[in-house]
């Protein structure tokens, strides 16, 4: 599954490589209790289709109607003030600035999907002057950036979560992740264990879970769940990656359990660091006991540390 952003640029491409015309939409400035951050993207199409989301929802058909009619002009920025927020739904006191840029060729997205389909963080420079746009790969910890003179937009790899393991908490776990707009990967090489697995939109690879976590989930916008609940397979996926640049690993099991895996993963050469970076037992404590209320406390906890791991 690819991130919502993903999908904007991508659609976008595909409406330019078929002569439409179209424009990129980017909330530059974001105040008060405005539902989408600064940075967020849509597309609209000269004939008002739109893709993507600038306000949670509540602003964008306002929006085509009232900006479809002016396709004519490279850039334009709106303000949207409190009695418009009124009028579109926006939460009290909510107030959106947004940058419509025209886009007149597919070949100035595609270095963008380029970059993104190779797991890089990518950096677009829109020079709001001469309206001429730099595409080059960025640091992790770049930053969005609007002023009077350039947009600076920041795109990541789609956030991915590795389980490992087949079994019904997994399958809850991988469904509950897509709809937050995480890439899921699932490996189990137990044979009897695969054929159980009930999501027909999600492969489960055969390989070792070690193996995977190099293949899969070794860079900074990377998750690993531990929760095959054999300790051989676990063990073996978070060697691997606790001393990866994976923002969350997780493992399954109670903290007895927890502890004892500890020791054990302490004879494998494992620093204290690398191993305080593990969350055992896995999820929030909301008293969870059915699979999918333990999932639900599992991506709680993920979405947190995602949170904290997009603010640097």
């Amino acid at each position: 599954m690819k991130s919502s952003e993903y999908q904007v640029l991508a659609t976008l491409k595909q409406w330019l490589s078929e002569g439409r015309k179209a424009d990129l939409v980017t909330v530059v400035s974001a105040f008060g209790s405005s539902p989408r951050p600064v940075g967020s993207i849509a597309a609209v199409r000269d004939d008002g289709k739109l893709v993507g989301s600038v306000s949670g929802g509540c602003v964008e058909q306002k929006l085509v109607e009232h900006f479809s009619r002016e396709l004519d002009t490279e850039k334009r920025l709106y303000e949207i003030n409190d009695g418009q927020a009124r009028e579109f739904g926006l939460p009290c006191g909510g107030k959106l600035e947004l940058m419509f840029e025209r886009i007149d060729n597919e070949n100035e997205i595609s270095p963008v999907l380029e970059h993104l389909d190779k797991r890089q963080v990518v950096r677009r420079v829109v020079d709001l002057r001469s309206n001429n746009a730099m595409v080059s790969t960025a640091e992790p910890q770049a930053n969005f950036t609007y002023n009077d003179k350039e947009l600076i937009q920041v795109f990541g790899p789609t956030w991915r979560v590795l389980l490992i393991g087949a079994g019904e908490l997994s399958a809850y776990v991988a469904e509950f992740a897509q709809a937050l707009d995480f890439d899921v990967k699932v490996v189990d090489p137990r044979a009897a264990i695969r054929t159980s697995w009930r999501l027909k939109d999600i492969t489960v690879d055969d390989m070792l879970p070690d193996d995977a976590v190099s293949l899969y989930a070794s860079d900074a916008r990377s998750a690993v769940m531990a929760l095959s609940h054999d300790p051989e397979l676990d063990d073996l996926a978070l060697r691997q990656a606790l001393p990866s640049a994976a923002f969350y690993v997780g493992a399954l099991g109670s903290a007895s359990n927890n502890e004892r895996r500890l020791k054990r993963l302490a004879h494998f050469g494992l620093s204290d660091v690398d191993m305080a970076r593990l969350h055992g037992p896995i999820g929030l404590k909301i008293h969870s006991r059915t699979s999918a209320e333990i999932a639900i406390s599992i991506l709680s906890q993920l979405i947190s540390i995602r949170a904290l791991a997009r603010n640097g």
